[in-house]
């Protein structure tokens, strides 16, 4: 039977998410989720990794072409950055929760042999894949949450953001019906592809360094 296709502005994962689990159940349960038509094209739903009782969770985008084939989040080269970049900044990465605002990998792909393109989700699709992040925020209850990019910072705080206005700053936001502390920065992937990618690793390092010192 051909799979019926929801209008978009009905587009949620909710139905997916089970009441009263823990993040185990979670990320099972999220291997199932067709709340939105990401999943289609991807390989799998790259869920949320880390500590359990992690002082601090990260927000990103949405999975990349090497994260969506492992089905582990921050694996890929930005990955890698962002673990040097947190050590630098006094961050433990083995004592972080990272995560996507989207589980799915969005690209284009002109044949299927060519190298996959990163796509940024549209806002009904991270609005759709919201129900997850707010489950992980319940069950990490992280101290303080840092938003990684533009869309992850969309994805929160809705389409007025803008991440160049508020980075590198402690922001006091209601988040999923929670009160959260929040230090927006860039995604690492913009320190890859910066033409000063020491000075763009500098400047968010710098922002790090506000959620180290927020974390006390």
């Amino acid at each position: 039977m051909a799979e019926t296709k929801a209008p978009e502005d009905l587009y949620t994962a909710a139905p997916f998410v089970p009441a009263g689990a823990d993040l185990a159940t979670l990320r099972r349960a999220a291997a199932d989720c067709r709340g939105c038509p990401l999943h289609r094209d991807a390989t799998q739903t790259v869920f949320g990794a880390g500590n359990a009782s992690a002082r601090v969770m990260l927000v990103g985008e949405q999975p990349g072409d090497q994260e969506d084939r492992r089905g582990e989040p921050f694996v890929g080269p930005a990955g890698k950055l962002l673990d040097r970049v947190l050590a630098d900044a006094g961050i433990d990465p083995s004592q972080t929760y990272v995560t996507n605002a989207v589980k799915h990998f969005k690209f284009t792909q002109a044949e299927p042999s060519k190298r996959r393109i990163h796509k940024s989700p549209t806002l009904r699709e991270t609005a759709a894949c919201a129900p997850w992040l707010a489950a992980e925020l319940a069950l990490v209850e992280p101290e303080l949450i840092v938003v990684l990019g533009a869309t992850a910072g969309k994805a929160l705080f809705g389409s007025s953001f803008r991440v160049t206005e508020v980075r590198g700053t402690v922001l006091e936001r209601e988040i999923h019906g929670r009160p959260e502390r929040v230090v927006p920065t860039v995604h690492p992937s913009a320190v890859l592809r910066a033409d000063d990618r020491e000075g763009a690793y500098r400047g968010l390092l710098a922002d790090l360094k506000v959620a180290a010192h927020a974390l006390g």
